[in-house]
């Protein structure tokens, strides 16, 4: 056994090849035995708080990779060894690599786990804030790999700040030939952070109407009343004038309505009480006015105001309906009748005119 330790292999005893073994062997055992107790343990912890940040710790130490820490113990093994140069660069070069990549999922990991719990919640109070969330998440992870292999290049040796030069420069150019599809990815975030509407809200653009199912990175969707989806550029959402009827807490209605000239002033007078009377026995009706306004062409002219409490459009036509129904019936019973368009024509000749006829045998 002795002369097998002192057995020279590769230039360096049998002995330090054992030590270096020893080490990837106990790093990767060690992992293998162990993260998959302290995951259960620190799982059950995180399972009795309310919070989501210690979930995302426990969702990051879930995607250890044990050949990534293989790689990594090798490294460190490689230093009880003597070894050429070009194998001492690629042993470290690719210990190097597998840390930051291991560095990268643990860090993306975290951010995706605590990411998906706030848009659960987002879900509940604010379903647009989930696209504003997607855009966080996929920013993040540019952000942070590229970071990664910007440290990744600058420990090989590489001269990084030429490369965040031209990086800058080429993103110009990028920008400049997608500018069209960045202006809706940030057209998305205004609307996100803005909120000039939300998922479920009823709005209008131009002349299309439509609820909104779903805000995205580039359109935004909007569900017709007549069924087919609608389709909106963000951008051009931002630059459009909307109503949002889902913003509304009440809604004013007005109408107008108009009896003939055979109405008399006592009639006239009794009809404004008419109106407020049944406008108040309506419910989520709020009666504002009702005023003898004009004298129209064939009909003498009322107009009423009156305010919905709610924002339901149907509710809306529920009292309008009633409304015109009820007139109806109290103008009937009263014996005013209502006006249609008529034109009276008066023939007036200012003296008498002599007809005479003349007959021939």
């Amino acid at each position: 056994m002795p002369e097998l330790l002192d057995l020279s292999i590769a230039g360096n005893p049998a002995i330090d090849w054992l030590k270096a073994l020893l080490w990837v062997v106990l790093s990767v055992g060690a992992m293998k035995i162990l993260k998959p107790k302290l995951v259960s343990r620190a799982r059950k912890w995180a399972g009795r708080t309310e919070n989501s940040w210690d979930d995302a710790v426990v969702h990051a130490m879930a995607v250890t990779r044990w050949s990534l820490i293989a790689l990594i113990a090798l490294s460190l093994a490689s230093n009880e060894l003597i070894l050429k140069p070009v194998v001492e660069r690629w042993i470290h070069g690719a210990a190097m690599a597998a840390f930051f990549v291991q560095i990268g999922l643990w860090v993306g990991s975290f951010l995706d786990s605590w990411i998906r719990s706030a848009r659960q919640r987002g879900l509940e109070v604010d379903p647009s804030a989930t696209s504003a969330l997607s855009m966080m998440s996929f920013l993040a992870r540019v952000a942070l790999w590229s970071v990664l292999l910007l440290l990744l290049l600058s420990n090989f040796g590489f001269d990084v700040t030429t490369l965040i030069a031209g990086l800058g420069i080429g993103g110009i150019a990028i920008g400049l030939a997608l500018q069209s599809i960045l202006g809706d990815l940030f057209a998305s975030l205004s609307i996100v952070l803005d909120k000039p509407f939300q998922v479920g809200d009823f709005i209008i653009v131009d002349q299309l109407t439509g609820t909104v199912e779903n805000i995205g990175l580039k359109t935004t969707r909007v569900r017709s009343l007549s069924g087919e989806m609608l389709v909106f550029s963000n951008a051009d959402l931002t630059k459009t004038r909307l109503r949002n009827f889902k913003q509304m807490q009440e809604r004013r209605a007005v109408f107008k309505f108009g009896v003939t000239y055979a109405t008399t002033p006592a009639q006239l007078e009794a009809i404004p009480g008419m109106v407020r009377k049944i406008a108040a026995g309506l419910p989520n009706v709020r009666f504002d006015r009702c005023h003898f306004v004009a004298f129209g062409d064939s009909s003498l002219e009322f107009e009423v105001v009156y305010w919905m409490l709610t924002s339901d459009y149907t509710a809306y036509m529920d009292a309008q309906q009633a409304i015109n129904l009820a007139l109806l019936r109290r103008l009937t019973e009263e014996g005013v009748d209502f006006a249609f368009p008529t034109r009276t024509l008066i023939l007036e000749t200012p003296r008498a005119v002599s007809v005479s006829l003349n007959t021939t045998a």
